[in-house]
């Protein structure tokens, strides 16, 4: 490494935020840049460890000392070339990941992780400034045509993999514009959808076709896209919301986050006007959920003006640092603060909702909980206990469910005669991706169940080089070897 004693010398410095007042009046991203002095010593931070953990904490496989030390010594270009061996889109992952690489560094065991996500996002971003992201399309094409259906994360990730194999890939996406969960489940002050966009534009350069509102076994029939495509993979997500089935789950105020984020997105692109999305102004707003998705909500809300926002979680509230039992280099369930938590929320734990309250016509105007306790014994699931006498009545206009997917959608699955696990994912070998039926397969959240967008990228590359392999008897696409720590 390039920097021998740098995790000495300096310390962890974060991209800072755009003051709350001032951000909260647009929907723009609102990290502000380090300078490029900042980001060479966050660079020489990473340490010569010898056993680099931090590539088995990503499911990418990611060369993480290899870049961090090419930007410490100020050749971004290289570092560029190196994040892309491994990694189709970091300008997606270097905004959105969680960071696990982050929580396997070396460094972590008793100092602040290098600030690999960071590193990562300022690397694309000035490759793109610099213009050395250019179309790189295959050098000559095989015979074989290739459908992708669902334009997400793992998709599009497949599609350029199997263009550079030199198929003739296109991608088939059921909305009106490509990216799925990336345009219309991730608010743009989270990644603003340009950032997207300029990436489409360089896959269709390199000869990718796209087709919009094509909901295959819809409008566009399973047989046409049998009948024209040698091999079909399946990245549609896992789409199906978790309900919560209670009294009053049916009154007007009371939306699934993803509806709500949805319409919110599409406002924010001019596709629709104000009056059509599910509007948090001036209303008292409960998410109920503490996940990505539910912090999501809790920023969008504020932007639309909420005049309160409280978040529920029915877990147990986690510790600030890592669990005795998740040590250093495995994954940590640690209490999480977002940056849309500090915009403002009231957020509970150990709360589970019992009944939506309404009014005679049907509108939301409250609901109920009780405090509960998680029970804990060996070789038993765990079971989740009532206090009693910790009802309690909340005042709200609108609730919001985050409460996670179930799974895929069953008419894909349906119509070309595909198994389905028993958590209703697409049944596809670990192996190969590939499902029972001959030429079909599957990956991303589809197959494995609701996940990161690292992962699904990772799936998205992984599947390409098998599906190579049945097009063709073997593939050169790259192939990531497992590590052996478990998995988000």
């Amino acid at each position: 490494m390039g920097k021998i004693t740098g995790f000495l010398e300096y310390e962890r410095t974060d991209e800072p935020y755009i003051k709350v007042e001032r951000r909260l009046k647009n929907y723009k991203e609102f990290t502000i840049p380090l300078e490029e002095k900042k980001m060479k010593e966050q660079g020489a931070r990473c340490m010569d460890c010898g056993i680099p953990f931090c590539h088995s904490g990503c499911p990418l496989g990611n060369l993480i000392p290899d870049f961090n030390d090419k930007v410490y010594k100020g050749r971004w270009k290289e570092a560029a070339e190196i994040l892309h061996a491994t990694n189709n889109f970091p300008e997606f992952t270097g905004r959105l990941c969680p960071a696990p690489c982050e929580e396997a560094c070396v460094l972590g065991i008793n100092e602040d992780p290098v600030s690999i996500e960071n590193i990562e996002k300022n690397i694309v971003e000035t490759a793109f400034k610099e213009g050395w992201i250019q179309p790189n399309p295959p050098d000559k094409r095989t015979d074989k045509k290739v459908a992708v259906i669902g334009s997400g994360p793992a998709g599009l990730a497949a599609a350029q993999q199997l263009n550079r194999a030199g198929h003739s890939v296109t991608v088939f996406e059921r909305d009106e514009k490509v990216g799925g969960l990336l345009r219309y489940g991730i608010p743009d002050f989270k990644m603003e959808k340009q950032v997207i966009d300029r990436r489409l534009d360089i896959m269709k350069a390199e000869g990718i076709e796209f087709k919009t509102n094509a909901h295959v076994g819809l409008n566009l029939s399973v047989e046409t896209i049998k009948a024209d495509f040698d091999a079909v993979l399946l990245c549609g997500g896992a789409t199906v919301r978790r309900n919560i089935p209670i009294k009053g789950n049916h009154l007007k105020g009371v939306h699934q986050a993803m509806d709500f984020l949805k319409l919110n997105n599409q406002y924010v692109d001019g596709l629709i006007d104000f009056e059509a999305v599910i509007s948090a102004k001036d209303k008292n707003v409960i998410v109920i959920g503490g996940g990505d998705t539910g912090s999501d909500c809790i920023g969008t809300s504020n932007r639309h003006g909420a005049k309160s926002v409280v978040n529920f979680e029915i877990l147990s509230k986690p510790t600030t640092g890592r669990p005795a039992n998740q040590p250093w280099p495995y994954w940590p369930m640690k209490l999480k603060t977002t940056s849309s938590h500090q915009e403002g929320v009231e957020r509970f734990f150990s709360i589970s909702t019992k009944e939506f309250i309404g009014d005679k016509n049907g509108n939301l105007i409250g609901l109920k909980t009780v405090e509960v306790e998680w029970i804990f014994e060996d070789s038993k699931r765990p079971e989740l206990k009532e206090l009693p006498n910790t009802e309690k009545q909340w005042d709200c206009d609108l609730v919001l469910l985050a409460l996670g997917f179930t799974g895929a959608e069953k008419t894909l699955a349906e119509q070309f005669g595909i198994e389905m696990d028993f958590r209703t994912n697409i049944k596809a070998s670990t192996s190969d991706y590939a499902t029972n039926v001959k030429g079909v397969f599957a990956a991303g959240d589809m197959r494995r169940g609701q996940s990161l967008i690292v992962w699904a990228i990772s799936e998205g590359r992984e599947a390409a080089h098998h599906l190579d392999a049945y097009l063709m008897g073997h593939s050169n696409l790259p192939v990531k070897e497992e590590g052996d720590l478990p998995r988000l």
